[in-house]
């Protein structure tokens, strides 16, 4: 069995049960990371509806807050989430900003990493765009419509 994320008519994910299941539970651990509202309905008849207006907004908010972050741990809990969440956002035809992602990070540091060293923040912008995107791609190839 499967399980539908659409927006209109357009199925933008097609995953198994499990799958879909474990997203949505994320889902709504990073709305209350967030405090924010993700777009994404309840499951219900093995479909889920997406305000794409709302998704937009929770996706663009989810990646300015992971670019602010360069603590390995959660950057390691996060980066499927939010990979995932960018495929759906590209295939929901969401314009993200990448300039302004890649600039430095709007706001506050958030979940900044103290080491011996001292406190990491988040890397160079152009390489983290781009190994998200990259990321983002090989998840594409895996998430059917």
């Amino acid at each position: 069995m499967s399980q539908y994320f659409d927006i209109g008519d357009e199925t933008l994910w097609n995953p198994s049960n499990g799958a879909a299941r474990l997203f949505l539970r994320q889902v709504e651990v990073f709305e209350a990371e967030l405090e924010l509202p993700s777009g994404l309905g309840p499951m219900r008849n093995d479909e889920c509806t997406i305000d794409p207006a709302v998704f937009a907004v929770f996706a663009h908010t989810l990646l300015a807050r992971h670019r602010r972050t360069g603590h390995a741990v959660v950057l390691a809990l996060s980066e499927g989430f939010v990979g995932t969440v960018l495929v759906l956002a590209q295939r929901a035809g969401v314009a993200i900003d990448w300039a302004r992602l890649e600039a430095d990070p709007d706001g506050p540091l958030s979940d900044v990493q103290v080491s011996p060293a001292g406190v990491s923040g988040p890397g160079a912008g152009g390489p983290w765009a781009a190994s998200l995107r990259a990321l983002a791609d090989r998840l594409s190839r895996g998430m059917p419509r």
